[in-house]
């Protein structure tokens, strides 16, 4: 193998943070590429400067407070522990993709919909199983005025009683390439739902058009998330779809919370009415928690290193 697919083996290897040495050490003991040159080590740390170059989105670095860097994989970066490092202060601390979960159920808690974050550590999955379920599932149960309509609509069609969302969350989307692998993630893992979206914090506007375009295509929408959520935009609306029950018995089998998420949702559509409320409370308690106001916000943003408007008030 060549050093940089080396390289990318050894992170890959190592959910961890490793210097350009550590690295070069993993691949002579393993014996993972031949060095021809007469300084192996700098020929290791010129080409992780590549790929941070080239933005290739599999390598990501932090700086320590000594201004030396630190890679890790990034698929491995909701694993990996950075709170044992010093960091240089002049260089913000990225927070982590799972950091915007609160900020996004905060969002549509506000647009009545209850969310889930599916955790992936924890579903029985194969090696071949790269996409198997989204980062967040939602349920919006139709509000009517009147309980004989509703009970008249569960009666004659329970699906069209409630709606299911399904959100892969990236926490920005600089090019091109990683537009399409995320698209696409969000395509492998979400179709299943009435409605999908990717979510982003942070876009490149040049990849808006194509964006439309994907939509268009394949129905998938898009949501920018806003670091205050209220202020979070739909771009691209996800194109309704009819539930996929095959898949959703398939993501129940592999993954115990997507499994109590629908048994909720299931138990909420049979309750009698001196049940509903108990049942709905049930749900909210196994959702994620929202935060509650502006103040709580900011100082969970500030706490993850989230970027914030510090011009909005944080009373």
């Amino acid at each position: 193998m060549t050093i940089k697919e080396a390289i990318l083996k050894t992170l890959e290897n190592n959910k961890k943070l490793m210097n350009h040495k550590d690295i070069y050490n993993y691949i002579k003991k393993n014996n993972l590429a031949k060095f021809n040159s007469e300084t192996p080590e700098a020929t290791v740390s010129a080409l992780l400067g590549d790929f941070i170059r080239n933005n290739d989105n599999r390598v990501k670095r932090i700086k320590t407070e000594k201004s030396t860097y630190l890679y890790y994989f990034s698929k491995y970066e909701n694993e990996i522990n950075f709170e044992n490092e010093k960091f240089d202060k002049k260089e913000d601390i990225k927070y982590k993709e799972r950091d915007l979960h609160q900020l996004f159920v905060t969002y549509l808690g506000a647009k009545n919909i209850f969310a889930k974050t599916i955790y992936h550590e924890t579903s029985k999955q194969s090696l071949n199983q790269k996409w198997i379920h989204p980062d967040i599932i939602g349920v919006e149960f139709l509000q009517l005025k009147s309980k004989i309509s509703s009970n008249f609509l569960k009666t004659i069609d329970k699906n069209r009683f409630f709606n299911l969302y399904s959100y892969e969350l990236k926490r920005e989307i600089k090019n091109d390439y990683e537009l399409k692998e995320a698209y696409f993630q969000a395509v492998s893992n979400s179709s299943w739902a009435n409605y999908s979206y990717l979510v982003a914090l942070e876009i490149n506007d040049n990849l808006l058009d194509e964006l439309q375009r994907l939509n268009q295509s394949f129905g998938i929408g898009f949501i920018l998330l806003n670091s205050y959520p209220y202020e979070s935009k739909i771009l691209f609306s996800a194109k309704y779809r009819e539930l996929d029950v095959k898949t959703i018995d398939r993501l129940c089998e592999i993954n115990k919370d997507f499994e109590k998420f629908i048994k909720m949702i299931d138990k909420y559509l049979n309750a009698n009415d001196d049940y509903i409320d108990g049942t709905k409370k049930e749900i909210l308690e196994f959702c994620d928690d929202i935060l509650r106001d502006d103040g709580s916000i900011y100082k969970y943003c500030k706490s993850k290193n989230i970027p914030f408007d510090e011009k909005r008030d944080k009373s």
